[in-house]
């Protein structure tokens, strides 16, 4: 976990975070449930900013019950000056509430929002509300003197209205919900745990909708992040970034396998206490384990989605589910959930059915691979179920003993048999930094000895490295791979970029890294031979090491081209769109000969004309 130091807030000491951008917001410490369901031990922090320039600009207010000590913490801040906008980049109550009271104190404030926030301001205020009022666009800008705002949409992220505001001079992303967490500025805590669930919970269903904010985020040069909620983010932001980037993608962000459970009389408790110890001894990395109907059912959600695999264990009951299992699973099919691996063991004394009625349940969940080997208990464990866990265990840590440099199967070749007309990250070291990059010319060419071919354009960093050290990483990715992970190994340069900033890395006996998710199987190759081909050069290599870490299918060029690469959206708009990664540029004059897109760094060569 990320660890964020909390600092003081207190109206009597105002904290300046950079470029007179200050700090008004308050701590709630009197809340026990955030939005009437969030369990919120630590209370919560409402964030409210003011830059001070030759404009005066406060961005967002504070919940109802702090209108006096969050205009006191400005009043404080304006030192007997007026402001001259407020900014409302979010219009949930616990950010809005105290619109009116601030236009009370400062009549003459100009309002900014757009269309829908003043849509939703009318409902909230009635239609009196900021007769003083600036209603922006997407992308629409606004001069205070030395900060210039820019003021990005967000839609959905999580209200309709949601926009972020992006201030060049201070380097700074004001980022309404996003980033932020559970808990009070004044108590020290984690902030990966608190901020997975609040993500999870309130923004979990809208991953989509994040990815496009984040795509714009990468086009900013951002050294500071300021959300309504949590600290401030002014170190390791890569981290941060990448939490975002994996949450919203649906990724796996801890490799392990999460058992959740309902149990009346303890025998269903018994079966899923035996599965994990039968996991441990197997070699799973971590084992996560409640009991749902004595747990957080917000820290059940965030397990969930934090790890790749998930066993359900539950009774049947009035022919259904377990109530707690369902409303558990309810919560996970209403926030897309997707990408994950599920086994499930079901109990009934004289009619099972939790299994078909779960199946039923996750129809909606995209991409969810199920277990072959799944118990049915009838009352108690018996001997052949317990002999069915085992083989539950040996499913579920297959790959996990893959990696375990100790159980391996460090020479299994039938990882040549993944090699097809596929998609491989080939990753390397050039002395300071690992590397790697997007290949699809990786070929097996002769079977003894065995030797694999890889083919690397001149101009890619990776090529000079390899030419260099006579090594690498040939990692085959399988169909699970977002698009993320082509946006991190194919749209920058390895040389500029430290593309495994921030992760714990995983290595192979050469010394390099294989990648932890994604991959059906990597194979370490030692160059033989190279073959100068021109604009290529061509390696022929022999194999050091080969491991095989899941059965799931290669991924494919066509695979990604038709269900991982996104479709640009172009209907309605002009201009020339990125054939690589859709970015679409749609300024009304011709693209520049020298135009590089910002999201890939390919040149004009790769984009089209819309039509």
């Amino acid at each position: 976990m990320h660890t964020v130091t909390y600092m003081d807030f207190g109206w009597h000491n105002m904290k300046e975070i950079r470029n007179n951008i200050f700090y008004v917001g308050v701590n709630d410490h009197l809340i026990d449930l955030f939005e009437g369901q969030y369990v919120v031990e630590n209370g919560m922090a409402y964030n409210s900013y003011v830059i001070m320039d030759k404009k005066i600009a406060i961005m967002d207010t504070v919940d109802k019950n702090f209108t006096h000590e969050w205009l006191d913490n400005i009043a404080s801040v304006l030192n007997g000056k007026k402001p001259d906008y407020l900014i409302v980049q979010h219009m949930e109550p616990d950010h809005s509430a105290n619109i009116k009271h601030f236009l009370d104190a400062y009549p003459k404030a100009t309002v900014v929002g757009n269309d829908k926030t003043f849509n939703m301001m009318q409902n909230f205020f009635g239609d009196k509300i900021a007769p003083n009022r600036l209603v922006v666009k997407n992308n629409d800008t606004l001069n205070l003197g030395t900060h210039e705002l820019t003021f990005v949409f967000a839609p959905m992220v999580h209200w309709p209205e949601v926009m972020v505001t992006y201030d060049s001079y201070a380097k700074t992303l004001f980022s309404a919900d996003g980033f932020g967490k559970f808990g009070a500025l004044d108590v020290d805590e984690e902030w990966d745990c608190e901020a997975r669930r609040y993500y999870f919970g309130i923004v979990g269903k809208y991953g989509a909708q994040v990815q496009n904010l984040l795509k714009v985020a990468k086009t900013l040069d951002i050294e500071v992040i300021c959300p309504l909620h949590g600290p401030i983010l002014d170190k390791d932001l890569a981290h941060y970034i990448n939490q975002y980037d994996t949450w919203s993608s649906y990724g796996i962000e801890t490799d392990g396998v999460f058992i959740a459970y309902t149990s009346v009389y303890g025998n269903t408790k018994q079966a899923a206490l035996e599965l994990a110890e039968k996991l441990k001894e197997k070699g799973c990395p971590k084992v996560a384990i409640s009991d749902l109907a004595r747990s957080d059912m917000a820290e059940n959600v965030e397990d969930a989605f934090r790890y790749g695999k998930i066993v359900l264990a539950t009774t049947t009951y009035n022919a259904e589910i377990f109530p707690f299992m369902n409303e558990f699973i309810n919560h996970l099919v209403e926030r897309n959930y997707q990408n994950r691996t599920i086994g499930i063991i079901e109990n009934g004394s004289w009619a099972p059915m939790a299994k078909k009625v779960i199946l039923a349940k996750l129809e909606k969940c995209k991409n969810i691979t199920y277990l072959e080997n799944n118990l049915t208990i009838k009352s108690a464990l018996t001997k052949e179920n317990r002999e069915t866990l085992d083989l539950m265990a040996n499913e579920l840590c297959k790959d996990y003993i893959a990696k375990n440099d100790n159980l391996a199967n460090k020479h299994d070749l039938t990882a040549l048999f993944k090699i097809g007309y596929g998609l491989y990250v080939i990753t390397s070291n050039d002395g300071k930094k690992d590397n790697g990059f997007i290949c699809n010319t990786v070929t097996q060419v002769t079977n003894n000895p065995n030797r694999v071919a890889v083919t690397i354009n001149k101009d890619n960093y990776s090529h000079h490295i390899i030419k260099q050290t006579g090594l690498m990483n040939v990692n085959v990715l399988s169909v699970e791979a977002p698009f993320s992970v082509f946006e991190k190994f194919g749209f920058v340069s390895g040389r500029t970029k430290d593309k495994f900033e921030g992760e714990e890395l995983s290595k192979s006996d050469n010394g390099l890294v294989y990648l932890d998710k994604y991959i059906n199987s990597f194979m370490s190759l030692k160059v033989e031979q190279y073959l100068d081909l021109g604009t290529h050069g061509m390696f022929i290599c022999s194999i050091t090491e080969s491991r095989v870490i899941t059965d799931k299918e290669t991924m494919t060029y066509s695979y990604y081209q038709d269900k991982v690469k996104p479709k640009p959206q172009t209907e309605g708009k002009k201009g020339y769109v990125c054939t690589v990664c859709g970015y679409i540029y749609d300024e009304t004059d011709e693209l520049p000969e020298d135009f590089v897109c910002p999201l890939c760094k390919h040149g004009a060569s790769d984009f089209e004309k819309i039509k």
